[in-house]
């Protein structure tokens, strides 16, 4: 059709805008391949395949958001996920996002931890939106089908979790016994107010940042800060962790009724990488102090095997 133009000029820009045109085509769907066939089966969802890779929708289609009072749709950001795409040796390899309310979580993460799905992150997206939504994060290997099935329980999960009735705080009680607690934890720690605080570094690690040793007072520690009586105490506290220990550590959290309230970084370029999560917990002063101890015995398994060599 060209050679009716006389302008070379113009076909020029004919054929720039067709180029231009064909790259901005995005991806076509394909047909779904079998194996991916049986996991929207399985998870009774509804997703689409392009680009080599199973899409799998979780949208919050449940709830009635709003942002600053301002009602928003589930395509502004409350679309939640999970993909599929082959890796080597057969296996797939399985992301996803997934949209949260906050008596979700835990729940949600205790189910996937059990079923061999790793947690990955777990953060906000938003202020002032109500209800409060968090994104998790979540990553796993095997065959399709399986990765399904192991799956299927955290996602039934969402949208059936009652929101708990905190139980009312009581003053009766004796005061936390703090010498007990180091004990428990195998660390002392500092008198602040009612707070006790115990705060465990990680030189293990052997941080730099441009020559200078990053240590627990540059924010390189884990740390437990304690509030209440002996009877009924709360906990919270932060987490620092290699990335083969954070697993360990969530279920370790989990199976001592401790919620993850956060899955991050507090770093760019640092080395090693490390993750930090952030803890809450209610229950008896002992308890908690034995839950904390049991988090620090995951800490440091890598570097001692490391120096023991």
């Amino acid at each position: 059709m060209f050679r009716s133009i006389k302008n070379p000029k113009l076909v020029a820009a004919l054929l720039l805008g067709m180029s231009f045109y064909t790259f901005q085509i995005p991806a076509v769907a394909q047909e779904v391949p079998a194996d991916y066939q049986e996991v929207l089966r399985v998870l009774d969802r509804k997703g689409d395949f392009k680009a080599g890779v199973l899409k799998v929708n979780i949208p919050r289609n449940d709830l009635k958001v709003t942002v600053q009072g301002v009602s928003t749709p589930t395509p502004f950001g409350f679309g939640g996920w999970v993909a599929l795409t082959k890796g080597t040796g057969g296996s797939d390899v399985m992301m996803g996002d997934l949209v949260l309310l906050q008596e979700e979580v835990n729940p949600v993460m205790s189910a996937l931890l059990d079923n061999g799905i790793d947690v990955t992150a777990l953060h906000n997206h938003f202020f002032w939106e109500d209800p409060h939504l968090y994104y998790m994060h979540v990553h796993a290997l095997g065959k399709a089908a399986d990765l399904a099935h192991r799956l299927k329980p955290g996602l039934d999960l969402i949208g059936h979790v009652p929101a708990p009735k905190p139980a009312p705080s009581s003053a009766n009680g004796t005061p936390l016994d703090v010498e007990k607690l180091a004990k428990i934890v195998g660390h002392s720690g500092e008198q602040s107010g009612a707070v006790y605080k115990i705060t465990v570094g990680r030189d293990d690690l052997g941080m730099q940042d441009h020559g200078a040793t990053i240590n627990a007072r540059m924010g390189l520690n884990t740390w437990a800060a304690f509030l209440g009586t002996q009877q009924d105490a709360v906990i919270a506290g932060d987490v620092a962790m290699l990335e083969s220990e954070v697993i360990p550590v969530l279920k370790t959290l989990r199976k001592n009724d401790f919620d993850v309230v956060a899955i991050h970084h507090h770093m760019t370029q640092e080395t090693p990488m490390v993750i930090f999560l952030h803890y809450w917990a209610r229950g008896s002063a002992d308890k908690l102090a034995g839950g904390f101890k049991s988090v620090l015995d995951e800490l440091g398994k890598d570097t001692a095997s490391r120096m023991s060599h």
